[in-house]
C-alpha cells in the first residue's frame, strides 16, 4: 500500500465533538429565527387604483381613541398605559390589548385590560374582552403580545388590608384565544413579593 504524500488531516474525519457542534449551531438558527419575524402585511392597491375602505379598515388595527373602557374614574380620565396590536383569534385581522387606568395625581390605580376590535363597519373600535377587571385591584407590569399570546405580570394584594402602595403578590400570566374565549395560565410557581 502506498502512503499519501499529503499527511493526514485532523479536520477531514468528524468525531462526536463536530456533530454536537453542527447540532448546536443547527439549534442556535432555529430559535433565533423564532424571534424574527416578518413585519406585518400591507394591503396592496387595486388595478383600478381605488381602494375598497372595509378592506382598507380591517388591515388597521383597532384604534383606542373614543373607546369608552368600563372604569370608574369620576373626574378623572382613563389613560391608555400600555398598548399592543396582533392576530389574536386567528382570523387575519388583528386585534388591540390595552393597559388602562383612571389618570391619578397620587398612587397606582389598577389597570383593565381589554381586548379591542373593529365593529361591523370597520369605523370604530369595540372591546371584545376583559382580561383584567379594575375591581379585582390589579397592576399589569411586564405586558407582551407575541404569536397570539397576550403575557404580563400582575402586581397584586393577598388581602384588603395590604396597603395600596405595596403590593405583595406577584402573578405571571397569559391569555390565549381558544376559539370561545381567552383561557388564562398561571405558573405553579407564582410567589409573593
Amino acid at each position: 500500500m502506498q502512503q499519501s504524500a499529503v499527511p493526514e488531516l485532523a479536520h477531514t474525519h468528524t468525531r462526536p465533538i463536530h456533530w454536537v457542534a453542527t447540532a448546536t449551531a443547527v439549534s442556535g438558527v432555529v430559535a433565533l429565527s423564532s424571534f424574527v419575524q416578518p413585519g406585518s402585511a400591507t394591503a396592496a392597491q387595486s388595478a383600478t387604483g381605488t381602494q375598497n375602505k372595509s378592506a382598507h379598515a380591517a388591515a388597521q388595527p383597532p384604534g383606542t381613541t373614543g373607546v369608552d373602557f368600563p372604569l370608574q374614574c369620576g373626574h378623572a380620565k382613563a389613560v391608555v398605559a400600555k398598548k399592543a396590536t396582533g392576530d389574536l383569534d386567528g382570523d387575519g385581522r388583528p386585534e388591540t390589548v390595552a393597559v388602562v387606568h383612571c389618570d391619578s395625581a397620587m398612587g397606582t390605580p389598577p389597570d383593565g385590560v381589554y381586548v379591542l376590535t373593529r365593529t361591523a363597519d370597520n369605523d370604530t373600535s369595540r372591546i371584545v374582552a376583559t382580561l383584567v377587571d379594575p375591581k379585582d385591584r390589579l397592576t399589569v407590569t411586564d405586558f407582551t403580545l407575541h404569536t397570539g399570546t397576550v403575557g404580563a405580570t400582575l402586581l397584586g394584594y393577598s388581602s384588603a388590608a395590604v396597603p395600596n402602595c405595596c403590593p405583595d403578590l406577584k402573578t405571571p400570566v397569559t391569555w390565549q384565544w381558544n376559539g370561545n374565549a381567552f383561557i388564562r395560565t398561571t405558573p405553579t410557581d407564582a410567589h409573593s413579593i
